[in-house]
């Protein structure tokens, strides 16, 4: 055979890189930049890093988003509304509160589980910008008012009104620091923080397990 003619297999056209529709472009934008902030944080992370990522041009992340904030506070709305849906899927009112807290709880940390970047800018602090730092007091505010509401439906009468908010803050604060402890020791079981929690949660409203 001549070595000079090229073969079938050399003259194959490559097979092009399937071509993405808008949306799945954005999801790997979005994929891509939560990883990158959830390891270096929003200062340190450049849009040059999440195109390169992306496998996309920085031009092409400037087609869905104005700017690194943007994208950073449209990712952080995103898994607040996937986070606070996670766990009222679980919220029956028409079943007690001691009935209702272990399966919302392990909702919460199943989320965090499966979504380990989304939980890590969510529950870390982002400092180096006003707005952001904003959404997070305002996250803050929100997960404080849900903890409020629980407490309030299940306290005993002799409780002062006084004590429930801050009672929701260490509700709020312990589960925030365990989840982030959490993500730093996966070997641990899914079970064990959220009976931690449970445990602190009885202790603090009053509920009773099982």
């Amino acid at each position: 055979m001549d070595r000079g003619t090229p073969t079938s297999e050399t003259t194959l056209p490559r097979r092009e890189r399937k071509r993405l529709s808008p949306t799945e472009r954005r999801a790997a934008i979005e994929e891509a930049a939560a990883k990158l902030f959830a390891e270096r944080g929003y200062v340190a992370c450049t849009l040059d890093d999440i195109a390169a990522a992306a496998g996309v041009t920085k031009p092409m992340i400037y087609r869905h988003f104005e700017s690194k904030k943007e994208l950073y506070l449209s990712l952080l709305a995103k898994y607040r509304d996937e986070l606070a849906q996670a766990a009222l899927e679980e919220y029956r009112t028409d079943e007690p509160l001691e009935a209702r807290l272990p399966a919302m709880t392990n909702a919460w940390f199943a989320y965090v589980e499966k979504h380990p970047s989304a939980a890590k800018m969510l529950l870390r602090d982002a400092a180096g910008d006003a707005e952001i730092e904003a959404f997070q007091q305002q996250l803050r505010a929100m997960q404080r008012a849900a903890d409020m509401a629980l407490i309030r439906e299940q306290h005993s009468p002799s409780l002062p009104e006084l004590q429930i908010e801050p009672l929701a803050e260490v509700i709020r604060s312990s589960l925030t620091g365990l989840a982030l402890w959490w993500l730093e020791h996966p070997e641990i079981p899914r079970s064990v923080p959220v009976e931690v929690i449970l445990r602190v949660t009885r202790g603090l409203v009053g509920t009773r397990g099982g």
